[in-house]
């Protein structure tokens, strides 16, 4: 064998052998600019005043994978200062990249931040969006799509495409007003329609007939819980906030605030148009919108009526969420099983009732977790924690379960372990309102809904075997609904209503999950180009 092809040769046995214990080359990265800006938008015919990114309502969808670094420079053009957080991305290690108030201090106007984090160990289907003011209710929100590496299976076909639909309630009314009038106590009124990927009709998803595509389907909305259906096709859901579901079929499936969802359709009907339609849940007036399923070449439009959907109806979609569960012969975003996590042979260490109420507080209106109606001090949690800086907040300020005193302003947060299993129970107090609950940096096993005030009889109701996995989940009216998380991700994180009027008046906290160890397996350091504001100041 020659000199040059004996060195090749070892080259190759070398990097097979790092390649077999793992050293591989560092993650892709992915590098994003984003300019904020003002624009005249008219989603629904009227002119109004919307939040860009780059020019687009929506804004732009990140497509990634597994483990891929992202890097996202934001330009901050508006005339208030302005933050985006990640719905859903679990950002190990770095509740520094969370955006929001309690771990960022805001990206001043005319100026710019840099988001950095990975999409580690994660697949699946997620949203980005305003966290500050109520910027979320003029725009700035966009898709966030995680595949799954190529060497990773997963438990269905490959769809031949995919398509990304986020559909909310909208507001005619400037997002500034809405905001001055929640300050001045009047509550938020209904929507004035829903729309699909910023379009009130007409948005279109074209297909070729006997194929099969992925839809990625996000409630992008700031109040109102949707239902979702596509005229004369079923949909098989697969996947939930990053989590592969038992592939159930469905004719019509109920998306709430703040969730996403991801189904296969099969266009195995006569190849014309179909209509897609999104209407609001719970809500009076009711509301639809539609979008059309074209097939490729049809010059035949769809035509009516409209698929029926369910209106009210709670007790159908409790029954309906109680079938959304876990695949656990399939892989996630490794190659061993996702459930093979039992989370049933897990102690419990802590029970932590959270029940929302709304109250006048100073003759104001607001909104209340366990008495507690949070307000954001002029220092980010996070940094006041990192720098031992006092009076800012006070750990397990609020008792873990609900009390009869009247609410108080104040700054809640939770104090916990790392690797405490804790249960949470949501517990609604409201006769008509179903409400959506969201943890940054975590996926909850939701093992259980139910009717009424919870108490420790409820337990034996639970779903201890394939409970779904997923960031976000809905509280029906009266009623509550009980998950089980692992907090093995160190940090500083938001636990808020995905109702954004309740959560910008107070209904929100923060969870601190702790332990003494310093260190970068566990938790990063500031990032060198954190920003600094309220009585933190740059070391």
């Amino acid at each position: 064998m020659r000199q040059g092809s004996i060195l090749c040769f070892c080259i190759g046995l070398l990097l097979s052998l790092l390649n077999g214990i793992g050293v591989q080359a560092e993650d892709p990265y992915r590098y994003y600019t984003w300019t904020v800006t003002y624009g005249d938008i008219a989603p629904l015919g009227s002119r109004q005043r919307g939040i860009l990114i780059n020019g687009q309502f929506p804004g732009p969808t990140i497509d990634c994978v597994t483990n891929d670094n992202i890097i996202v420079n934001v330009i901050n053009k508006l005339d208030e200062p302005f933050l985006i957080t990640w719905n859903g991305i679990k950002q190990r290690k770095t509740s520094w990249q969370d955006g929001v108030m309690g771990t960022n201090c805001p990206i001043p106007p005319n100026s710019n931040w840099t988001y950095k984090f990975q999409t580690k160990d994660q697949i699946g289907t997620y949203t980005y969006f305003p966290s500050t003011a109520l910027h979320r209710a003029a725009g700035g929100f966009g898709g966030f799509n995680v595949q799954s590496r190529s060497v990773i299976a997963i438990p269905y076909p490959i769809p031949d495409a995919e398509f990304t639909l986020l559909i909310g309630d909208w507001y005619k009314t400037d997002h500034k007003r809405l905001q001055q009038n929640l300050d001045n106590g009047t509550s938020l009124p209904p929507p004035d329609g829903l729309l699909i990927n910023g379009l009130s009709q007409g948005a279109t998803f074209t297909g070729e007939s006997g194929k099969t595509y992925k839809f990625r389907v996000s409630n992008v909305g700031i109040a109102t819980s949707i239902n979702f259906r596509i005229q004369g096709h079923v949909m098989t859901l697969v996947e939930v906030e990053g989590a592969h579901t038992l592939q159930e079929q469905y004719s019509t499936i109920d998306i709430h605030a703040g969730q996403s969802v991801a189904v296969l359709v099969t266009l195995s009907e006569n190849p014309k148009d179909y209509y897609i339609v999104a209407s609001t849940r719970f809500t009076k007036p009711f509301i639809n919108t539609t979008a059309i399923l074209a097939y490729a070449g049809s010059n035949t439009p769809p035509s009516l009526p409209l698929p029926i959907g369910p209106t009210y109806h709670v007790h159908w979609s409790m029954k309906q969420a109680r079938t959304i569960r876990q695949n656990l012969t399939a892989n996630a975003a490794r190659p061993n099983p996702q459930g093979s996590f039992h989370y049933k042979q897990i102690n419990i260490v802590r029970t932590i009732i959270l029940a929302n109420t709304q109250a006048l507080i100073n003759n104001k209106l607001r909104y209340a977790v366990n008495s507690i109606s949070y307000v954001d001090p002029t220092t980010p949690l996070k940094l006041a924690d990192w720098y031992n800086i006092s009076g800012v907040f006070a750990l397990n300020s609020a008792p873990d379960k609900p009390t009869n005193s009247n609410p108080v302003l104040g700054t809640y947060v939770i104090g916990t372990t790392l690797h405490d299993f804790v249960e949470i129970v949501f517990q609604n107090t409201e006769k008509k309102i179903v409400h959506s609950w969201h943890f940054d940096g975590y996926s909850a096993y939701v093992v259980g809904y139910g009717s009424g005030v919870w108490n420790e009889t409820m337990k034996e109701r639970y779903n201890m075997d394939d409970g779904i996995p997923r960031h976000t989940v809905q509280v029906y009216p009266l009623s509550w609904t009980a998950v089980l998380v692992s907090l093995d991700n160190k940090g500083m994180w938001n636990l808020r209503s995905a109702m954004w009027a309740q959560r910008y008046l107070g209904q929100q906290l923060y969870v601190r999950v702790w332990n003494n160890e310093k260190s970068l397996l566990l938790e990063n350091d500031i990032p060198a180009n954190a920003l600094f504001c309220g009585l933190a100041k740059h070391p």
